[in-house]
């Protein structure tokens, strides 16, 4: 095996294993510190993310947010860019989501309304993006700074539409009237009872099947394709991507764009998959928890969906902790994911000289 191939498999695998193991071995101080017994903890985490039906479908279900914005901050990672406006990419995909349903008269056919909403999701989620995408490549403005303030206009704005223009007459709540029935993407336990197989109910919808797609589409965009191959060498060296024919900017742009897009699937799982209204906060942290997953999976699609679904379990998991556990609440999700963020984000190369130095030494011929 040679000394890049070595390289590979620390980065690849080695690394995000440790670091997830080292934010478990936090996670278990903290709770030895909330006097709960690490070992029972994760009896419960373990049992009510993979132990029966329901849980699993939960799981799934949270995981398949975390897909979709895990590939929106991969993409742009790609192209050197930091994308930190995956929240507001969500929220506003909702928002195209909500008229895209809204603007059909319920007695069209699913097969017009669903694909015409999910092009709603995608489309607003693009436009979103694309204003910090244009102020990146032909102003300057720092990605960064402009995709989170981006977040807070969004969430003006989803507020603003939800109490004065889209709320449903008559109701205080802040939400659209319900989707018609038409607009309701089939729940997998219905799917499967149509079939003669019967599960234990729960949110998981068939976004999952879109999630692995657009998984899928990633992978084949970003290697297989002459716009993937633009995004990738303008990540690694922008100067050498002009020399080379590419143009930056235009690749900046299409890059967000992209991103944007991938984010605002998020409300497909949500809004047509399992709320069927347009809501306020439903994407709450799905867009924030795509950085780490993107991180862990190493920006790329396979390393995505592990990553996702471990995610998925913390959420799942956590809140089967609070409500099996009278001393433990549901913020401590939070806590596990800004532990599993701090390990697989800010000390993501805290084990790599030591695995270099024994795994992967520089020989003396070079």
């Amino acid at each position: 095996m040679t000394r890049d191939t070595r390289l590979a498999w620390i980065n690849g695998l080695m690394l995000p294993l440790l670091n997830v193991l080292t934010a478990f071995a936090a996670i278990a101080i903290v709770f030895v510190f909330i006097n709960v017994d690490p070992i029972e903890a994760a009896k419960i985490v373990i049992h009510g993310t993979l132990g029966y039906e329901e849980g699993v479908g939960y799981t799934l279900y949270y995981a398949t947010n975390f897909v979709f914005t895990g590939l929106a901050v991969a993409v742009a990672f790609h192209a050197g860019l930091f994308n930190i406006g995956g929240e507001g990419q969500a929220y506003v995909g909702g928002l195209g989501v909500a008229l895209a349903v809204l603007a059909f008269d319920p007695s069209i056919s699913p097969w017009v309304v669903i694909p015409a909403s999910i092009m709603g999701s995608l489309l607003f989620g693009a436009l979103w993006a694309i204003v910090p995408g244009y102020l990146q490549a032909y102003r300057g403005s720092h990605i960064v700074i402009t995709t989170i303030m981006f977040n807070f206009i969004a969430s003006a704005l989803m507020v603003y539409m939800c109490v004065h223009v889209l709320r449903e007459v008559g109701q205080m709540n802040p939400q659209s009237k319900m989707f018609p029935e038409t607009a309701w993407l089939p729940f997998i336990h219905d799917i499967f009872a149509g079939i003669g197989y019967k599960i234990a109910p729960s949110p998981l919808n068939l976004s999952i099947v879109l999630a692995l797609l657009f998984s899928l589409l990633v992978w084949i965009f970003l290697w297989h394709t002459r716009w993937g191959y633009a995004i990738r060498a303008t990540g690694k060296n922008t100067t050498a991507a002009v020399y080379g024919g590419i143009k930056p900017k235009k690749v900046i742009i299409l890059t967000m764009c992209i991103s944007g897009a991938l984010a605002g699937l998020v409300a497909v799982n949500e809004l047509l998959g399992y709320q069927h209204r347009l809501m306020l906060d439903f994407q709450y942290g799905y867009g924030f928890g795509g950085i780490a997953v993107a991180l862990m999976g190493r920006n790329h699609p396979a390393g995505i969906l592990v990553a996702a679904l471990l995610f998925g379990m913390l959420y799942q998991g956590g809140m089967e902790l609070a409500f099996e556990l009278p001393n433990v609440s549901r913020h401590i999700v939070v806590v596990m994911q800004g532990l599993v963020i701090l390990f697989c984000g800010a000390l993501e190369y805290i084990y790599k000289p030591r695995l270099v130095r024994f795994l992967a030494p520089i020989e003396a011929s070079e």
